[in-house]
């Protein structure tokens, strides 16, 4: 069967971090949600995604297809209902279309001769980008024992202080030697060829990818998740950073989504909680204003290869764009448009030529090339959010 995630409406709800992928290609838990998909399905999976994307992101279409919602974060029941589908079938829940069978084009497909099957069971849906790390640690659980099941973890270290050690799973390659492990209250995932060096103190659930570190000394929290090649120091608390990112150094970072290769500087800090305890309100994309979160706990949204210096605060609940170099004292706003340039006394464009000049540099340093399909895509995105960049 060919099996593709489609983005619907998500793909606006889920911005910054989608401006440069498919949601489809979120990080929460330890996997991406295709990653969890093409496990739980034994299938490799394309997407349906925005026009500018899908040069980069190109869909495979067959005579029969299995269309998925992306913002739906699999289960095993859920993937055994997809897996048996059959024509002009259709799983929903809540009034809402999680997967369907067809033969049919896009523009085709006529829901009101779908049969129906309702799922009721328990799933992840993100509707909201603060949904990636308040359902992370339920991701991670998930993800743990999917990844692990049947397979015996690497030796630990006796130099290692474990608690809860059958929680605890190691992938060939995994460099540590001192330190605190605790699983007490969820599992702790080292991917391959990850490094943990000295005095750091990790709690579960917890989970990084491969070739990621956690510097000398670090205080990790759960829910947290590292994906490859990230870098992390001083105090980290239920966040994720999706991959090839770094925050390197002292400073606490909590309730917060980081994009892929994002750098925190020495001593950023973010707050998660405001001083008068109330509900935190996040940017919304679509309505171009702020919005109820339903949180007392919430940080930092940031999106793909966004930048601070050194001593950066950001503010609860604070929304970054893509592409933006923030630095200097105070705070800066808390919402802060794509392609910005500046801090709390004021920002300016980040101009293009030097934005493909950075990404260039920043992914050739980790090995991993900068093409033309990002290119457009960073030219599309510039584009699409001039609106937003209004700088008095």
């Amino acid at each position: 069967m060919n099996y593709i995630l489609f983005d619907g409406t998500s793909h606006i709800d889920l911005l910054p971090l989608t401006y440069t992928k498919p949601v489809a290609d979120i990080r929460i838990g330890i996997l991406t949600i295709r990653e969890k998909w093409e496990k739980r399905l034994t299938s490799t999976i394309t997407t349906v995604t925005e026009e500018y994307l899908q040069d980069k992101y190109p869909m495979v279409e067959m005579e029969e297809n299995v269309m998925i919602n992306a913002s739906f974060v699999p289960t095993e029941g859920l993937a055994e209902i997809i897996m048996n589908l059959r024509e002009n079938q259709m799983v929903i829940k809540d009034d809402e279309i999680i997967a369907f069978f067809t033969k049919d084009t896009q523009e085709e497909v006529d829901f009101d001769s779908y049969d129906t099957i309702r799922y009721d069971g328990p799933v992840i849906q993100l509707k909201q980008t603060w949904d990636i790390f308040k359902n992370n640690g339920e991701a991670i659980i998930a993800d743990f024992d999917l990844i692990t099941k049947g397979r015996k973890s690497a030796p630990i270290p006796n130099s290692v202080h474990c608690i809860n050690k059958e929680q605890i799973f190691l992938e060939e390659g995994v460099d540590i030697e001192v330190g605190v492990l605790n699983a007490k209250n969820g599992p702790i995932y080292l991917g391959k060829n990850t490094e943990i060096m000295e005095g750091s103190m990790i709690r579960g659930p917890f989970a990084m990818g491969e070739h990621s570190v956690v510097k000398m000394g670090a205080k990790i929290y759960g829910s947290t998740s590292l994906g490859p090649k990230c870098k992390i120091g001083g105090e980290v608390n239920n966040a994720v950073l999706s991959g090839y990112c770094s925050k390197g150094h002292e400073g606490y970072l909590g309730n917060a989504v980081i994009g892929e290769w994002c750098n925190l500087g020495a001593d950023t800090n973010n707050s998660n909680l405001k001083n008068n305890y109330a509900e935190v309100k996040m940017w919304d994309y679509e309505k171009e204003g702020f919005q109820k979160t339903g949180l007392q706990f919430c940080g930092l949204i940031m999106g793909d290869h966004s930048k601070s210096g050194i001593n950066v605060m950001f503010n609860t609940g604070t929304v970054i764009g893509i592409f933006t170099n923030i630095y200097g004292s105070n705070f800066p706003r808390n919402f802060i448009p794509s392609f910005s340039w500046g801090g709390a006394a004021g920002f300016t464009t980040y101009q293009m030529n030097k934005v493909k000049e950075t990404a260039a540099l920043v992914m050739n340093r980790k090995n991993e090339a900068f093409t033309k399909e990002d290119e457009k895509i960073l030219d599309h995105v510039f584009e699409i959010t001039k609106k937003f960049r209004v700088f008095k």
